[in-house]
């Protein structure tokens, strides 16, 4: 595996987005590759799913991103595409706390690739089902409010009288009363906004998408020098520390070319896993 200087020098590329995306995504892309990020308009992003429900998402978060891409390539007529997607629900671990993954695809129709990059955290995405103002005020508080945005609904999560751009404490103590004022159940369904563009903490999660996608874009095929050598799967097997059985946590790493498909097989440093990782000393 080899990392040398970017053949997206001098390139422009298209990105798909109306929630202001650009702002995390270009500047890292850019400098790092060399390109030019321009944002592409004329197309609602919303019609392809939103995350207050009104519309669903018809594909999977990949599924969804290829098709920004490709409407953004359609709509400026380059042949390089770039379009971010989100998707939120329980954390992978214990299911406990709401877990935020974002992807950011990359489309070359030259060397016809597509690559990848990610990234996954905690995150702020919850909701409250409401009957007092100062219900309101704690959970706005806990959310961030008001640099994260709220949305606020009567009666329940599923119904269309749905109050989003909420940026003000006022602004969002006269929704509430309004909503409860239309409701049949004495509720307000108050949830947090995770529109790139009204929640920080989402923003920040896609620069770090944004870094990941560079950083494999920017490490090339030993064979034939196209970017996106990366990790595609893991060979479990690491032994145990105690009992020296395999357990499942991977020992190599299998990179992969996405253009040639080319692989390698790397060792992980790591010796030895935990014995709390083991099916024999941890049953």
């Amino acid at each position: 595996m080899k990392s040398g200087k970017s053949v997206y020098d001098g390139s422009t590329v298209a990105l798909l987005t109306q929630h202001g995306k650009e702002r995390v995504i270009a500047p890292v892309l850019n400098a790092a590759l060399g390109c030019r990020v321009v944002r592409v308009g004329g197309f609602d992003t919303d019609t392809l799913g939103t995350f207050t429900r009104e519309i669903p998402r018809p594909g999977t978060q990949l599924e969804t991103a290829r098709r920004k891409a490709r409407i953004g390539m359609e709509l400026s007529g380059l042949p390089l595409g770039l379009a971010s997607e989100g998707s939120f629900g329980p954390d992978p671990f214990a299911g406990l706390f709401s877990w935020n993954l974002e992807m950011i695809l990359w489309i070359d129709d030259t060397l016809g690739i597509e690559v990848v990059g990610s990234a996954s955290g905690a995150t702020n995405f919850s909701h409250l089902l409401a009957a007092e103002w100062e219900e309101v005020e704690r959970f706005g508080r806990q959310a961030g409010f008001p640099e994260h945005r709220l949305v606020v609904r009567p009666q329940g999560e599923e119904d269309p009288r749905c109050r989003k751009d909420i940026t003000t404490w006022a602004e969002l103590e006269a929704v509430f009363f309004r909503a409860l004022a239309e409701s049949t159940n004495g509720r307000a369904f108050i949830e947090t906004d995770v529109r790139a563009h009204a929640n920080p903490t989402r923003m920040e999660r896609i620069g770090q998408a944004a870094r990941d996608l560079t950083c494999k874009l920017c490490t090339l095929c030993p064979t034939c020098d196209a970017p996106g050598f990366q990790i595609t799967a893991h060979i479990p097997g690491l032994p145990c520390e105690d009992c020296g059985a395999p357990t499942q946590e991977p020992r190599a790493d299998i990179h992969r070319c996405t253009r040639c498909g080319h692989q390698r097989t790397v060792e992980r440093p790591e010796k030895a896993a935990q014995a709390g990782r083991c099916n024999f000393c941890n049953p």
